[in-house]
């Protein structure tokens, strides 16, 4: 066991909060048992670049009781929290990276965790995949597949293969009902607003709040945000989900639109500039922009700052931005994953994160007990099924099942009258 972190001293408090998330997250603990009888890993290393928190080290733990060599790193300097990492490093983990490194410490931490010479990559964004592709496609040779988090990962991954420059294969936990269904709606949704309030101090009820994409993220803070009484407007770019988003009871409309109202913005496309140039102009006198989207790109602070003739930092989190116009916006986390990166960010609930890192961890699995093309893949529904009967089972609910004359009907062409 190696280990690049702030302080293994830190290891005591971070082992309260990784007991504290086991307790929460039986679906995972279920399959670390499974997997300490079936070794599915043993002889094998699995490197992962994920956002290293008291949940993350416990899905590392469970790919340890399965046989692996696991070396951790995190996917975003801000969102690492250092006590976590200790407890991983002392529970025999491999970890590397600390809060706030530098982007020249953290591409030395995606090196460092890759000369382990993975046989299987755990990615959330895809830059250990994109690391190994474009600098060390030695890795290739020995590499059975990765898994992707996170639905920017997926899309630039959906992009290389369609480039043809994807070398491996890979699991979209991603586009799995388990894990898009419940994290990217009711993770993001909470998630974002637990660290918005504690930042802010801000009272949501009576609010206008913009949410820039209707995705399942964006329909999970929509959501969350309506639920906390606020006024919600949604902006998008795909007709079918802003006229979802209207027979929803949002109101819809453009970028600059909303700008001109929202109190609080929160962006959740995986895209570039949603907020950017001119919008600026737009924004009202006191509004709140956050970011939940992966990259720090979908709020452009460059153009932020071209148009302003004062900054401040205000809280650890919160920079004040005075435009020439003389309104002043506030930026939450720079920018950056706002229920990560955020003072107040702890990411998704432990309950959420149960299903997808179940979802990961079994996905490792099929990538090794399968030989796969390079290409990307959706996880099987059957493995989506066991999840949720897992989960169904832990929190003590029990269905109904279909009776053998039932499945027979509705796999029948010929029902009768």
């Amino acid at each position: 066991m190696t280990y690049n972190i702030k302080d293994i001293n830190l290891a005591p408090a971070g082992e309260k909060k990784i007991k504290w998330v086991q307790r929460h997250m039986p679906v995972l603990e279920s399959i670390k048992k499974d997997f300490a009888e079936e070794k599915p890993f043993e002889g094998l290393t699995i490197a992962s670049c994920l956002h290293l928190e008291p949940k993350t080290i416990n899905l590392g733990l469970t790919l340890q009781a399965g046989g692996a060599e696991v070396a951790m790193t995190g996917c975003n300097p801000l969102s690492i929290q250092d006590d976590a990492t200790a407890a991983g490093a002392k529970a025999g983990l491999n970890m590397f990276g600390w809060t706030g490194e530098s982007t020249e410490e953290y591409y030395e931490q995606l090196n460092r965790v890759l000369d382990y010479e993975p046989d299987i990559v755990i990615d959330d964004g895809a830059d250990l995949i994109f690391l190994i592709h474009q600098e060390r496609p030695e890795l290739l040779e020995k590499l059975r597949g990765g898994c992707e988090e996170t639905t920017t990962g997926v899309q630039r991954l959906k992009a290389m293969f369609n480039d043809g420059a994807l070398k491996m294969p890979v699991m979209s936990v991603n586009d799995s009902y388990m894990k898009y269904l419940f994290d990217n709606r009711y993770g993001t949704g909470q998630s974002t607003f637990d660290s918005i309030m504690g930042s802010t101090n801000s009272v949501i009820a009576g609010q206008t709040v913009a949410v820039c994409g209707y995705g399942w993220c964006g329909r999970g803070i929509a959501m969350r945000a309506a639920g906390l009484g606020a006024n919600v407007i949604v902006t998008e770019v795909d007709p079918i989900k802003a006229l979802e988003a209207k027979m929803d009871g949002y109101r819809v409309m453009t970028v600059a639109q909303a700008l001109e109202e929202a109190d609080m913005v929160v962006t959740a496309t995986g895209n570039r500039d949603v907020i950017s140039g001119d919008d600026f102009k737009h924004v009202k006198d006191g509004c709140v922009l956050a970011n939940s989207g992966h990259f720090n790109l979908e709020i452009n602070e460059d153009d932020l700052a071209a148009q302003s003739v004062k900054r401040e930092m205000l809280k650890p989190d919160i920079e004040g931005f005075t435009l020439e116009n003389g309104r002043t916006v506030y930026l939450l986390a720079g920018g950056r994953l706002v229920n990560l990166a955020g003072e107040y960010g702890q990411g998704h609930p432990a309950e959420i994160m149960d299903l997808s890192f179940a979802m990961q961890a079994l996905s490792a699995k099929r990538l090794v007990n399968e030989d796969m093309e390079p290409g990307v893949y959706k996880t099987r529904d059957e493995v989506d099924t066991e999840v949720a009967k897992l989960k169904l089972k832990a929190m003590g609910v029990e269905i109904d099942e279909l009776s053998k004359e039932q499945e027979e009907y509705m796999n029948s062409w010929d029902v009768g009258t």
